[in-house]
């Protein structure tokens, strides 16, 4: 397959992704920016003043990172688990499959579109959370790379999810009973140094914790774990969800009828 028909196959399922959920932005784009913006009221203006500093910063301050992290993790991952799957039960992917089109050329156009919703989320909640605290940043490139390889890894579960998904509930039970719980413990509300010592060792078991600290690093210059170990984590993770998404369509697990 030549060069320019891969590009042209790449940039049509992305352009197909991106269409998809900028369609139906009120319901996409705009309940994310609302439910945050419940979260600075009640977190940050009520329950912050009572908490009073975290980590060397006023507790709004602090929880920010955290809070845009969690919209472009959900977000990533619920496009792509939604979508596919929808293609999947349309026997869309069927016709991809038969398509003279690599593999990864599937993985990487769905995966794209779930990154593009993440991080659009992600934006549109940093301009919300200016309207209720002033937002420093540390390292904007920490913040680019966090971002963009977060929105990665939760792009492909989404996409695993979807491979495996037997029917439209299926979709939710990932991030109802594994993704919010690991979210709401990954650090987001709280530095996990006030943990005792044991607590902090399985804290360090969720890879959310390793992506919201190098997030929070990138606007504040704070950091429960060692940026180093952050990003090998993250990187760990998208190589390995990769090659499970690539085996699973290669072999048509869940995917042919």
């Amino acid at each position: 397959m030549s060069f320019t028909t891969t590009r042209i196959a790449l940039s049509s399922i992305l352009h197909k992704e991106v269409n998809r959920f900028m369609r139906i932005w009120v319901q996409t784009l705009v309940p994310p920016a609302i439910t945050i913006s419940l979260y600075f009221v009640i977190f940050g203006s009520l329950i912050g003043k009572r908490i009073g500093e975290m980590g060397g910063f006023d507790y709004m301050s602090f929880i920010v990172p955290g809070l845009i992290m969690m919209s472009v993790i959900t977000n990533s991952y619920s496009n792509v688990a939604s979508s596919f799957f929808s293609a999947k039960w349309q026997r869309n992917v069927e016709e991809m499959l038969v398509a003279p089109v690599p593999n990864w050329v599937i993985v990487a156009g769905y995966v794209g579109g779930g990154m593009a919703r993440g991080i659009l989320v992600g934006l549109i909640v940093t301009i919300v959370a200016l309207f209720f605290v002033d937002i420093q940043i540390h390292n904007i490139w920490v913040i680019i790379a966090t971002v963009m390889l977060t929105s990665a890894v939760f792009a492909l579960g989404g996409l695993i999810n979807a491979v495996f998904a037997g029917s439209f509930d299926d979709i939710s039970i990932i991030p109802t009973f594994v993704l919010t719980p690991l979210t709401y413990l990954g650090g987001v509300f709280y530095s996990i140094s006030l943990l005792p010592e044991f607590w902090q060792g399985v804290s360090k078991i969720n890879p959310i914790v390793y992506m919201v600290n190098a997030f929070r690093y990138g606007f504040l210059g704070i950091s429960d774990v060692s940026l180093a170990v952050a990003f090998s984590v993250i990187g760990v993770f998208i190589v390995t969800l990769f090659a499970i998404a690539m085996y699973l369509i290669s072999r048509g697990i869940g995917l042919r009828s």
